[in-house]
């Protein structure tokens, strides 16, 4: 067992033995490591563990999780106990109430998928339906709700390029990351203006689970008060999307129904506002370049031709 795992353990869980330590899944995540960890006296938990001395996810988490819980009807983790400042920041949780939507959606039908589709897209809504009176990054939380250091939305969009950029294992591309910073803030006009809403941030479908007929959400450690029209493309991307194509149409039309269903219409600037959040998340593809071309089983002199092109015409549409 890991050191820092197992100092986590002591202080999450003084009293209870141990009898087993699992992995929770793969992660392309190097800032922490969650394991499940089961128990000789009582049920299973979670336990998600900082690399470093850094505590600012696992305090962002921490704080999300119980607001979600009391601010919206979307399921979520229980929280049992955590740690910021002391030597192993971590967060231990009770496993969900439902399946991963993974497992959920490897065996359904066309027609339950675009159910679920619809299931995911209603659930985000409801997450955006908090709204703030200014953007920011999330820093903590308590009986007043959440703790923000705010900033323009712009501002906010850009250190969240450089999060993604930080956890890039490629360097190949990094010149990317500044080019669509740079674009960014050359759209600080149209980006400002964006609603302040809580979004998720990595709404991918192993982040999601199934309890009853209901979505809810999991690893919250990317959550930041931002434009829910972002939270909404990148969920999309995650959800249906492969490398190359957009998901099926059918898939696609009950995502966006099932969220106008709770938000009464697609978040404000939508469409003006997409072309800029499509090149920033297309940078996680040159950014994990080396494992995509892994994963996806491809040539990769073929593989970067392509990113290449299609860096350079995303960037180019927010550009010209």
């Amino acid at each position: 067992m890991d050191d820092r795992i197992a100092v986590a353990l002591e202080s999450a869980f003084p009293d209870r033995n141990v009898d087993s330590v699992g992995s929770a899944g793969i992660s392309w995540n190097e800032n922490n490591t969650t394991v499940h960890v089961e128990f000789s006296d009582g049920p299973d938990a979670y336990l998600k563990v900082a690399s470093g001395e850094d505590g600012s996810r696992i305090a962002r988490e921490s704080a999300v999780i119980p607001y979600v819980a009391a601010h919206t009807g979307v399921p979520v983790p229980t929280v049992l106990s955590s740690s910021v400042d002391g030597p192993v920041p971590y967060l231990a949780t009770k496993p969900v109430s439902g399946p991963n939507l993974v497992d959920v959606w490897s065996d359904a039908s066309s027609e339950a998928r675009e159910a679920l589709a619809r299931e995911v897209g209603a659930s985000l809504a409801r997450v955006h339906e908090c709204r703030f009176e200014e953007h920011g990054q999330i820093v903590g939380g308590g009986a007043r709700g959440l703790e923000l250091r705010t900033a323009p939305w712009t501002d906010v969009l850009v250190e969240t390029i450089a999060e993604m950029r930080e956890l890039a294992p490629t360097a190949r591309y990094d010149h990317y990351f500044d080019q669509v910073s740079a674009a960014v803030r050359e759209n600080r006009e149209t980006l400002d203006s964006a609603p302040a809403g809580l979004v998720h941030g990595d709404g991918a479908q192993p982040n999601c689970f199934r309890s009853d007929s209901t979505i809810g959400f999991l690893d919250w450690e990317l959550a930041h008060v931002g434009d829910p029209s972002r939270d909404l493309y990148r969920a999309k991307v995650q959800q249906f999307d492969s490398l190359r194509t957009t998901g099926p149409d059918a898939i696609l039309q009950r995502f966006f129904d099932g969220y106008r269903s709770v938000a009464g219409g697609l978040p404000d600037g939508y469409e003006r506002r997409k072309p800029i959040y499509e090149a920033v998340r297309f940078l996680g593809v040159p950014g994990f370049f080396d494992k995509i071309a892994e994963f996806h089983d491809e040539d990769a002199d073929e593989l970067a031709v392509w990113v290449e092109a299609e860096m350079d015409r995303l960037l180019g549409r927010i550009t010209s």
